[in-house]
């Protein structure tokens, strides 16, 4: 299928999501197609029974592990969110546990507290205003569609991309979220992320190969990059440079929902300001840990012990399951598993 027309199919997807402009968000192929569904909701499996999503909207998912929600979070929101961001750039606040990343490009030296050297905060479990995002009835009333009533916050993030240095640094390699989860079945979990403010390629916006969540979890680790990587930040080894890809364009409030296994990442911001977007992994109760020694996820385990060990101190040795557990909180219904 030509480019324009699956443009225009996936703009008319988009036209059922909520919001009467359907040019507020726009997601622009730049190779290949955007999946069409033709099958009977016998055959949904990675979206629940619901009386929240349209038809439409569930086969969309279905067939392109992903789904914009326009206007899903409040200014008001999102606004307390960004000045709670700041209050922690500044050290005005230091909730337990937060983890404060700042970009390869800046050195130790250089670090001073403030918004332009923090790109990005996660594990915010006990900051209870950036919490709140995770139990926003906004945001739960579609994280159930996919992992049912009992609901977990099990990974935060508040992510300030940084105007590139030049060195490209700013990039996140395509991935699969569930290179980093302990935790399965893969279907019972979903990411939502939430823009702060307009987001488009200029300034780094979500880049995804609709589809690729039906395939297997592929080897990650570090792209061999000139500039160098931020911690972390690994990618897949062997994607198929012919797929499809989309770019989400997106205003302030919209959520993105996405599967664990569909390949995403984002581009450099080749702008002066700071590119914000707030997230939260969300999994089912009913799931359970994983043993990853032996698999592709080894390596993530070693590199994610080590911070938390180094950050706790090795007499408080932890495994990644222990990792996960702490960071885990019940937002609706009853913990089962996790």
């Amino acid at each position: 299928m030509e480019q324009p027309r699956a443009a225009a199919r996936l703009q008319i997807v988009l036209g059922h999501l909520g919001r009467p402009s359907a040019g507020a968000v726009v997601a622009h192929p730049t190779t290949g197609t955007i999946a069409s569904a033709s099958f009977h909701p016998q055959q949904f499996q990675y979206t629940l029974d619901n009386n929240v999503l349209t038809l439409e909207q569930r086969k969309f998912y279905e067939e392109n592990g992903f789904l914009v929600i326009k206007n899903l979070v409040p200014d008001a929101d999102i606004q307390r969110f960004r000045n709670e961001f700041e209050k922690i750039c500044r050290k005005e606040v230091k909730p337990f546990g937060l983890v404060v990343m700042r970009d390869v490009t800046i050195s130790k030296s250089e670090y001073t507290p403030s918004e332009k050297m923090t790109t990005k905060v996660q594990d915010f479990q006990e900051d209870k205003e950036l919490f709140r995002y995770c139990t926003l009835p906004e945001i739960l009333k579609y994280v159930e569609c996919f992992t049912g009533p009992n609901i977990m916050a099990m990974h935060t993030m508040l992510i300030n991309k940084p105007p590139d240095s030049g060195k490209k640094t700013s990039r996140h390699p395509l991935h699969q979220d569930l290179h980093y989860f302990p935790f399965r079945p893969s279907n019972l979990i979903v990411c939502a992320w939430t823009a702060m403010e307009h987001i488009d390629r200029n300034n780094g916006c979500l880049v995804v190969l609709p589809g690729t969540h039906k395939g297997s979890l592929k080897p990650h680790d570090y792209p061999k990059w000139e500039g160098g990587v931020n911690k972390m930040f690994h990618g897949i080894q062997d994607y198929e440079e012919n797929n499809a890809r989309v770019h989400l364009v997106m205003e302030k409030g919209d959520t993105v929902f996405f599967h664990p296994l569909l390949i995403h990442g984002s581009g450099q911001n080749k702008t002066q300001g700071f590119r914000k977007a707030i997230s939260c992994h969300f999994a089912s109760a009913d799931c359970h840990y994983i043993d990853v020694k032996g698999t592709s996820q080894e390596n993530i385990e070693k590199e994610v012990v080590g911070i938390a060990n180094k950050f706790w101190g090795d007499e408080n040795s932890m495994d990644l399951k222990d990792i996960w557990m702490f960071r885990a909180r019940l937002v609706k219904g009853e913990r089962i598993n996790l």
